[in-house]
């Protein structure tokens, strides 16, 4: 039995309504060349070392970098996690993903501006933000350098959260801004208080139980070997890549 990894009829016509119009010498077979894709990601393969049954290598690449560039992959998470259906609750947190020295190479830019790739005590890393459903599917991602505050991520995720009755998040998350945020959208915040905060804040201890939803989707998302560790230098390719692994594995 073969292990390779093939697009059934259903999911080709589930994405197919974000695929661009093929203008001039009609594409390659789309479901060979994304099955291949898939395949590269979820694995971590080099694009040389791709499967012959997918086509040339070259193909696969060229395809999957100019459909990064135009943001396909991240409109088709976004384009099918809009049906969601959540109307009670959401949750927010960001994890550390590894950049590889393939992708911290300065060489291609004077001082690597514009990458979001920063240095933590864990090395040099991007950082993924996300907004998740109680089921723990992905409804939005964002990433930024590493160093960057959970802050930077919940104000460029905030615009778009669903109208929900909760939003959950961990210490991080505790800002009197972001609350008042929230307070204006009439969604209710379940955040515990920082040590530090002069008056304790009151949570729901048994509702926060269940953020535990979007660590369990951190990893399964960092299951696919070129989501958890970093090897593109292009940020846009990489959030392609992360948008990938969550459609392929929770809205497909």
């Amino acid at each position: 039995m073969s292990d390779l990894f093939w697009l059934t009829d259903a999911q080709m016509a589930r994405i197919a309504p974000f695929f661009p119009k093929s203008h001039g010498k009609p594409r390659v077979d789309d479901r060979r060349v994304l099955s291949g894709i898939i395949f590269i990601v979820r694995n971590g393969l080099r694009w040389r070392d791709a499967p012959t049954a997918y086509g040339p290598h070259k193909t696969l690449y060229s395809r999957w970098r100019r459909w990064s560039g135009k943001g396909i992959f991240a409109r088709m998470m976004t384009g099918l996690a809009a049906k969601h259906g959540e109307e009670k609750t959401v949750m927010i947190d960001a994890t550390y993903l590894k950049a590889h020295r393939t992708a911290t190479s300065m060489a291609g830019q004077k001082g690597g501006r514009g990458r979001l790739i920063g240095r933590t005590k864990g090395g040099m890393n991007t950082k993924l933000h996300a907004i998740c459903d109680s089921q723990g599917r992905p409804l939005d991602l964002f990433i930024t350098a590493g160093q960057v505050s959970d802050y930077i991520g919940a104000r460029a995720l905030l615009s778009g959260l669903p109208n929900v009755e909760w939003l959950l998040g961990d210490r991080g998350y505790d800002a009197d801004w972001l609350r008042d945020a929230l307070q204006d959208k009439g969604i209710r915040a379940c955040i515990p208080g920082r040590k530090q905060r002069k008056m304790p804040v009151k949570y729901d201890k048994r509702r926060y139980k269940r953020r535990s939803r979007i660590e369990i989707m951190f990893g399964r998302l960092k299951d696919w070997r070129r989501v958890a560790t970093r090897y593109d230098r292009c940020p846009k390719v990489f959030l392609s890549a992360i948008a990938l692994a969550a459609t392929v594995i929770y809205w497909l």
